[in-house]
């Protein structure tokens, strides 16, 4: 369906599709990666504080406090870090501050399905690169880009992992050229290529703190590299909004980044639970692709992958199942809490 009143712009626009969201009070959630546990107290603390402020005035436009305090973790000075609402911002901003409607860009045919939408929407050619057949990336399939790369690290949705002398083995490959390593879940994983941002003022490294500081609701995502980068960001965003993040979430952010032991433990536990719960997906007959995220990427010998989701999603527990070709088999499991996990792996014994 189309309308007349639609812009071109609109017109070859393909919407990312988010995985659902049902209203069920028993619903066991482990289709969108998000954290099984709270934030940290300290966050609820600040946010509570913020609420006793001034909320009828705007909230900084540079945030430098947090700025300083991301930096601060990442051993990096304020003019290295942007923030915006939700790493898919701080990435949309990236497609138009770095990439060009003349040159191609480069991703992986298996990964975020937000990356195709963005390219359309800004008139981006792009070139998927196709996967190893044990779905790891091809570093050499990235050298020499004409218009830039993007891909996450580790991979979405395989949780798959690249390690960072693979990556700067791309960044050196690209010199004229923006290398975007998308760490969404990299806490889950090795080390970040924010230890390499000083070295190359080509890389930006995107992360969020929707997943591995349980702030989803607040949407917090911000963006590591060379000043010339991030005032390249900072010129996008006051195009739009110079007011993207707002004072609650600006204050829980600032105590979630602060509590670095709520946020080790956090990862530690559910890192054993992911580990315990693709052990038990291989009893019961499962192919786990070797994980560092918080979710494990499946396929199952006897069961097809869209008659599991159905079946699972009939007793109220969401898994996300993707219809495109090359994983259509597979399911994408959010790790949940012992608990939860061990209720999906009661109800899949039942498939049997």
């Amino acid at each position: 369906m189309t309308s007349k009143f639609w812009s071109e712009t609109v017109r070859r626009t393909e919407p990312y599709v988010p995985g659902e969201q049902l209203d069920l009070p028993d619903l066991l959630k482990l289709n969108t990666n998000e954290n099984p546990y709270p934030p940290s107290p300290a966050v609820l603390e600040a946010i509570q504080r913020e609420l006793n402020r001034k909320l009828q005035l705007y909230p900084s436009p540079t945030v430098d406090g947090l700025r300083r305090k991301i930096g601060g973790y990442y051993k990096l000075d304020s003019r290295n870090v942007f923030v915006g609402n939700g790493s898919d911002e701080v990435l949309a901003f990236s497609f138009m501050a770095f990439f060009n409607s003349s040159e191609t860009i480069r991703f992986p045919a298996v990964s975020y399905s937000f990356y195709p939408v963005y390219a359309k929407l800004f008139n981006i050619p792009y070139e998927e690169v196709s996967l190893n057949r044990d779905f790891t990336i091809q570093a050499e399939c990235f050298f020499q880009s004409e218009g830039g790369v993007i891909f996450p690290n580790p991979n979405a949705p395989t949780g798959i992992y690249l390690e960072l002398e693979a990556i700067r083995d791309i960044l050196d490959s690209n010199p004229d050229q923006v290398v975007i390593i998308d760490e969404a879940y990299v806490d889950f994983a090795g080390e970040s290529a924010a230890s390499l941002v000083n070295m190359y003022d080509n890389l930006l490294v995107v992360q969020t703190m929707s997943k591995s500081r349980s702030l989803a609701g607040l949407r917090i995502g911000f963006a590591l590299g060379s000043p010339d980068l991030i005032e390249a960001l900072n010129r996008i965003k006051d195009s739009f909004n110079s007011y993207t993040l707002d004072r609650l979430a600006i204050a829980g952010a600032e105590a979630a980044i602060l509590d670095s032991e709520y946020f080790r433990k956090t990862i530690e536990k559910i890192v054993r639970t992911r580990e315990w719960t693709a052990e038990e997906l291989k009893k019961r007959g499962f192919h786990v692709l070797p994980s560092s995220a918080n979710f494990v990427f499946v396929s199952h010998y006897k069961h097809t992958a869209e008659q599991m989701y159905t079946k699972l999603k009939e007793q109220h527990i969401l898994i996300r199942h993707f219809k495109k070709t090359g994983i259509n088999n597979y399911l994408r499991i959010t790790i949940g809490t012992d608990e939860q996990m061990q209720q999906l792996l009661n109800q899949l014994d039942k498939m049997e």
